[in-house]
């Protein structure tokens, strides 16, 4: 209080405006308070120096004969007390900042992977990041990857098209979104695309500077959602991108989390990866409906019964299952390099106290769960029954979990439970055993999660 007196009226009262002013002024001033005072220690400093000399040192610096010393030296003592009021004013403005701007440091930048696959819930829980201002998001820039190199499932061309995947994901969390362009059909001109996969499921893409006017005669194929944007400028994305404090992405296309290690390690990002999860049976219900074309033969043996399932069906879904079952296996035995990096989250748990689960995500992740994110999950989580489209992510989550339960044939929730069992047991999955059971809602298909799950 005393030192806060000594200040003069003129320095006082720029300190109780800067408690009406914004964090970013206040911070603009301290740096430059702090800049002035660093000078002041320095000159202080020089002149303590010169004092601590021996009379004899100054005397022959100045051309004069020593007289003898005082005892104690007054002016050096002076000087102390000066340069610790100054080391005290430093503390005071210090507090005083971190008081008005209420967050104080942001923390290190984080980066943050939601790893997935097909109708697992994935678009739903990358809104909670997605709605956080600060996150730099993206939405499944790897399509673009997929659908312009193409591997043979299994073998080495699944291991290449794992580093592919892995090395242009690393790029894009480090912000250089430039690496897309060697993959975007047609490809950008002077950095301009209107060809960016679901931009408009990403905020960052979608506000400004990002979102320039748009032009008429440029058809958009992927455009913004709630406004109107011209085509992306990949340079201003990431732009944007370097200047958010964090960056999230979410992929369904790396599915072996053993391959992530040289982008965990490297020294330049702060990797936490948390893997997505759903019931098999209910995955296989949703593509069915999702993509109805594909699952043709699936649809006519489980209501008909004329041509036999496939056996390479089969095979390939089992291979689904393994390779989520072992990345989770891989991610819970906690290896050095992914100690405190892995996460594996069930989409029933986050259905079914989405607040709670997203607190969780993002307590693991180290990042502040902001007031919009809440309101978010509070809207798109107790949607009226009939507002939820296939690719919706507003949904009456308590409620739409299980729905799967009375649409899918027991004969082919029987195919699934004989393919994935060893991956439904890990994640906590009852398998049904009739007909009866599976319809039956008073009869849980889920085990509580294990507290081991999250890191």
């Amino acid at each position: 209080m005393e030192i806060w007196r000594a200040l003069p009226q003129e320095f006082r009262e720029l300190l109780h405006c800067l408690k009406m002013r914004s964090k970013y002024a206040v911070l603009l001033v301290f740096v430059v308070g702090l800049v002035i005072i660093e000078k002041e220690n320095n000159f202080i400093s020089r002149v303590s120096d010169k004092l601590k000399q021996s009379p004899q040192a100054l005397a022959e610096a100045n051309g004069t004969e020593a007289s003898p010393a005082p005892a104690e030296n007054g002016s050096l003592a002076s000087l102390k007390e000066l340069d610790a009021a100054f080391s005290q004013l430093r503390s005071h403005l210090h507090n005083i900042t971190l008081q008005l701007v209420g967050e104080g440091d942001p923390g290190p930048r984080r980066h943050v992977l939601l790893m997935a696959t097909t109708r697992t819930g994935s678009s739903f829980v990358g809104e909670f990041f997605n709605q956080q201002g600060s996150i730099f998001y993206l939405f499944e820039p790897l399509w673009h990857i997929e659908r312009t190199v193409t591997f043979e499932a299994g073998g080495a061309n699944a291991v290449g098209s794992a580093l592919v995947y892995r090395d242009v994901l690393k790029q894009l969390l480090l912000c250089d979104l430039y690496i897309l362009e060697s993959f975007i059909t047609p490809a950008p001109e002077d950095h301009l695309t209107p060809f960016m996969f679901r931009r408009g499921s990403s905020h960052s893409l979608c506000e400004e500077p990002v979102c320039t006017p748009s032009t008429k005669k440029v058809f958009e194929k992927y455009h913004c959602k709630n406004r109107r944007c011209g085509p992306l400028n990949i340079t201003l994305a990431a732009e944007a991108c370097r200047r958010k404090q964090h960056v999230a992405l979410k992929t369904v296309r790396i599915r072996q989390l053993e391959f992530l290690q040289p982008l965990v390690e490297d020294p330049r990002l702060d990797v936490r990866i948390i893997q997505l999860v759903r019931d098999p049976r209910a995955v296989l219900a949703s593509r069915i409906v999702a993509f109805s074309g594909k699952y043709e033969t699936w649809k006519k043996w489980a209501s008909e019964g004329e041509a036999p399932l496939r056996e390479e069906e089969v095979q390939r879904l089992r291979g689904n299952c393994e390779s989520i079952r072992l990345s989770a296996e891989l991610g819970l035995r906690r290896p050095g390099w992914l100690r405190g990096r892995y996460m594996l989250v069930r989409y029933e748990d986050v259905a079914r106290a989405p607040l709670q689960k997203a607190q969780e995500m993002y307590r693991f992740a180290g990042l502040p769960l902001t007031p919009q994110v809440e309101e978010w999950i509070g809207k798109n989580t107790q949607a009226p029954r009939d507002g939820s489209g296939v690719y919706s992510t507003r949904k009456n989550s308590s409620e739409q979990f299980e729905k799967w339960r009375f649409s899918i044939p027991f004969k082919l929730a029987q195919v699934v439970q004989d393919a994935c069992a060893p991956a439904m047991r890990l994640f906590g999955y009852k398998l049904a055993s009739s007909p009866a059971a599976l319809a039956n809602r008073s009869f849980s298909l889920l085990e509580e999660a294990q507290p081991s799950w999250v890191t």
